[in-house]
């Protein structure tokens, strides 16, 4: 199978999207999802099919069809064409926002304002002043609503109907009886409705159009950010400035101060500040060095560094991170998917409605004229517009903004997934605590210097690379500043158990205490032992510190709780959620994290084995709980594919990552509620959008129906009601400004 997306042209209702659907997915092992906002298809295909084939059905249906640029598909899916057909600017030829352009709603707008002041004021009435209303009414119904009268012969060809059937009709209608009225000196004429309804369609169409690109400003914004070229070091020693398209992993990069960083990569020479808040939203930089990881996109703030490419051109974070976005974009909740099908038989419904709407005045004795207004209002106040983009501009809105927050949603069936969600287990090491060993406290003898206890015990440990070793030198150089070690001599490792060496006359020892004694023997003190054996019932690891043949001290290490985890406990909970802790930590350590969370000892989950993750999560499905999981490494990466939603660390591993509904970028804990509301606040605007989409034409129908709404009237409430829709998605885009 293979993947692409199409910028569709022509499509300007949900009945359009539901036929090209139709078409495309009626190809053998085609499976495609068709998007009004993004004007785009994503199609997945299989290899004996073609490119080729998915345009030339979506040509059959009528419609144009052009593969997203590379770069666009590349980088964004569908919401690379999505930045096409907001803009207005779709495959060649296909115009589907041509109506909105704006000297099209400027020329129609001042002849509907000069018919409608001659129509309205007996004063401006001179001798023949109908024929002239009639002359410079014709250009606007003609080239003004062209784009409708082509898309609705296309859609007859086709045998069948959409919004611009219905708007043609009406359009036609008005200036047909109105000549025939002019031609009998019967009736009044419809002339000021058939410009009217143009003009104003026109402008909702471009007020609808510019709405929907600020909808897609935030992932445009995302795409923007990347850098457009580099500077390459070439094996000579020479620079050379090239497009970042003609980067190859292993290439070495020169990134100057103020410069963005063109691909992921790793610092191999250079320290700087980096500017890091395109990718995790977080406005603190980051300081780098020799050895750390670098995002593509980022500026580097302050310093030059040296970068070894790592991930270059798709494969890039920012570019996944696009990739992500636009496929959620692309993706269909069930719920629109309803309304889809509701549209594919409105348009046809209408069109009855309104022939039955003529047919009942007419039978009633009621004049043409009223007959004729009656019918053309229903033709015009039913446009299904609304309905096709109540979910796609919601989704594009709260997708984009997520992404701007470091919050990815993977699709549109997840946002019911958090709706209903009522019960989210934590994971403990890297999702509530930093996941990296620190040094907690220093415990020592009677009468020994705690200062003398770490430097000793630094020095050695420079020597070593485990983790406890790692943390007992950075904590070295946090309270006794970047002095360098002493020199250590006979450095000898136990793997497991503890390290010795010599340093500035000293024989130094730093390990478990059962080593200690048992195969050095050395005995540790009892205070010392006591309160080592205290500090370790909360989870903590104690190393003991020893010289000379005498235990002298020890250092405490373990892993500390982000400085957000409590926060984002508190708002979960207010959310209506029952928080719980898993962790394979021993019973005492797990519930000592609980308590600094605020989680109560009837919610932690402790001593679970990995495989075991996933079992915790089917239990409490069992019991008839709906479940989200937060995890971080390769052993959450089952349980969240389990759990109802899967919400994963962007810190953590792809596995995870993969295996999850929502990724966030950064690992602050406080975006798991963020990610939740955000979710619901988007579902709850789709229902909204179409609550409004279906309750304005129940109610708007029968009463065009019943001749108590102008056709002028109708046109410009079916106009602005897709507008409306828009700019109750926009709302998504002040989404937690504060977070």
């Amino acid at each position: 199978m293979a993947a692409t997306s199409l910028a569709i042209g022509g499509m300007t209702c949900a009945s359009c999207v539901t036929r090209v659907e139709r078409k495309l997915n009626k190809l053998d092992g085609v499976t495609a999802t068709v998007n009004l906002a993004t004007e785009t298809a994503r199609v997945e295909y299989p290899s004996s099919l073609g490119v080729s084939d998915l345009i030339a059905a979506v040509e059959r249906a009528g419609y144009t069809a052009a593969p997203v640029a590379a770069d666009a598909a590349e980088d964004g899916g569908g919401g690379g064409g999505g930045l096409a057909g907001a803009g207005g600017r779709g495959p060649a030829g296909a115009g589907p926002r041509q109506q909105g352009r704006p000297w099209r709603v400027l020329a129609a707008g001042v002849v509907t304002i000069a018919v409608m002041a001659i129509a309205m004021t007996a004063g401006l009435q001179f001798p023949g002043w109908g024929w002239v209303a009639l002359a410079i009414t014709t250009p606007v119904v003609t080239w003004g609503a062209w784009p409708f009268h082509r898309a609705a012969a296309i859609n007859a060809r086709h045998a069948t109907a959409t919004m611009d059937t219905l708007v043609s009709l009406g359009v036609t209608a008005s200036w047909g009886w109105s000549l025939y009225a002019l031609a009998s000196g019967q009736g009044h004429t419809y002339l000021d409705v058939a410009s009217g309804i143009t003009a104003l369609i026109l402008v909702g169409r471009y007020l609808e159009s510019r709405a929907r690109r600020r909808a897609g400003s935030a992932l445009r914004a995302l795409l923007e950010l990347g850098a457009k070229d580099a500077s390459l070091l070439r094996a000579d020693g020479t620079e050379a400035r090239v497009p970042v398209g003609a980067l190859k992993v292993g290439d070495r990069l020169l990134v100057r101060p103020g410069e963005k960083i063109p691909a992921d990569g790793i610092v191999t020479d250079g320290r700087s500040a980096v500017d890091v808040s395109m990718i995790t939203g977080e406005p603190v930089p980051v300081e780098v060095g020799p050895g750390d990881p670098v995002t593509g996109g980022c500026v580097s703030m302050s310093g030059r560094l040296h970068v070894t490419a790592t991930r270059v051109g798709s494969d890039t974070q920012l570019s996944q991170i696009a990739r992500m976005v636009s496929q959620a974009q692309a993706g269909k909740a069930d719920i629109q998917r309803l309304a889809d099908r509701v549209s594919a038989v409105f348009v046809p419904i209408v069109m009855s409605l309104a022939l039955a709407t003529l047919i009942a005045w007419l039978a009633s004795g009621h004049p043409a004229t009223a007959a004729i207004g009656a019918a053309v209002s229903v033709l015009i106040i039913a446009c299904p517009c609304a309905m096709g983009l109540a979910t796609p501009t919601a989704l594009l809105v709260g997708t984009g903004r997520g992404a701007q927050l470091g919050i990815l949603i993977n699709g549109p069936e997840v946002l019911e997934s958090t709706r209903r969600v009522d019960t989210l287990i934590l994971d403990k090491t890297g999702t509530v605590t930093t996941g990296q060993m620190t040094l907690l406290d220093v415990l020592t003898t009677a009468g020994q210097d705690p200062a003398e206890v770490l430097r000793l015990a630094g020095a050695v440990e420079h020597a070593s690379e485990h983790p406890i070793a790692r943390a007992i030198v950075a904590g070295v150089r946090d309270q006794l500043g970047p002095a360098p070690f002493p020199t250590v001599n006979h450095f000898h490792n136990v793997p497991g158990l503890g390290v010795t060496a010599a340093t500035q006359g000293h024989d130094v020892l730093v390990g478990r205490q059962s080593w200690l004694a048992t195969d050095m023997g050395l005995a540790v003190p009892a205070d010392l032992a006591a309160r080592a054996a205290a500090a370790e019932e909360s989870g903590p690891t104690v190393s003991f510190v020893a010289w000379d043949g005498v235990v002298r001290g020890a250092c405490v290490i373990g892993d500390t709780l982000k400085a957000t985890s409590r926060q984002a406990v508190e708002r979960l909970r207010a959310m209506g959620l029952d928080v719980r802790l898993l962790t394979g930590d021993n019973e005492a350590a797990a519930q000592a994290v609980a308590a600094a969370l605020g989680i109560g000892p009837a919610d932690v989950i402790a001593g679970v084995l990995p495989s075991g993750k996933v079992d915790v999560v089917k239990a409490l499905q069992d019991a008839g709980r709906v479940v989200a999981m937060v995890g971080d490494g390769v052993n959450d990466a089952a349980a969240l594919a389990q759990a109802d939603l899967g919400l994963a660390m962007g810190t953590g591993t792809d596995a995870a990552i993969e295996a999850s509904d929502i990724t966030l970028v950064r690992g602050d804990l406080l975006l798991v509620p963020a990610a939740i509301d955000l979710s619901r606040q988007t579902l709850a605007t789709i229902k909204g959008n179409l609550v409004w989409a279906f309750g304005y034409n129940v109610v708007a129908i029968p009463v065009a129906a019943l001749g108590l709404l102008s056709p002028m009237i109708a046109a410009a409430a079916m106009a602005f009601s897709s507008v409306l829709v828009v700019t109750n998605s926009l709302r998504l885009r002040r989404a937690f400004r504060k977070l």
